[in-house]
């Protein structure tokens, strides 16, 4: 397993890189909202090496324009990966089912030549997928021992705390093997 973390906003930009084969960062949000911190985080990790992601914290409703918000935002480099954050909104809303398969597909469209894998939580993976439709992979946030999600789907990312930051494992036998599956 490869370790990893994701940040936003709330974390540093000098994160620690010790030991980490990938970052995700938080890109952006609904149709306006840009990660005031993404330019910085992402240096750091392309620095260090890492496999870099982008995420977009999917809100319901104006999907093309979110994709196209978020695509224009998150940095683009070959063998970066994308993620749609599907989960509570603050309001207390969340975007259908339907509208995240296709707010994935609608990304794969702007960005044909990157992989882009759905993150949610198993509350989510059980109780409000029907499609199992996770683009390209899926990241499944279950907080239990690193690599062990408590579902029967396959999965690429596993997000199994978010003490003291959001750590996770990636199902991938070397730091080669991510690059590649990542096209990069």
């Amino acid at each position: 397993m490869l370790r990893g973390i994701d940040v936003s906003s709330h974390q540093s930009s000098s994160y620690d890189t010790d030991g980490l084969s990938f970052v995700f960062v938080k890109a952006t949000e609904g149709r306006s909202y840009v990660n005031p911190k993404l330019a910085a985080q992402t240096k750091r990790g392309r620095d260090a090496g890492l496999v870099v992601g982008f995420y977009h914290f999917l809100w319901p409703g104006n999907l093309t324009e979110q994709a196209e918000h978020f695509v224009a935002k998150a940095p683009e480099r070959r063998g970066d990966i994308l993620a749609v954050d599907w989960e509570t909104t603050g309001d207390g809303s969340h975007a259908s089912n339907s509208e995240k398969d296709r707010f994935i597909r609608k990304v794969k469209e702007l960005r044909p030549h990157h992989k882009v894998v759905l993150y949610c939580n198993r509350h989510f993976w059980l109780n409000h997928d029907t499609t199992s439709y996770a683009g390209d992979g899926l990241w499944i946030a279950d907080y239990v021992t690193a690599g062990k999600p408590r579902i029967k789907a396959d999965w690429r990312f596993h997000q199994y705390t978010d003490n003291p930051l959001d750590k996770n494992v990636a199902d991938f036998s070397s730091g080669s093997a991510l690059r590649e599956w990542a096209g990069a």
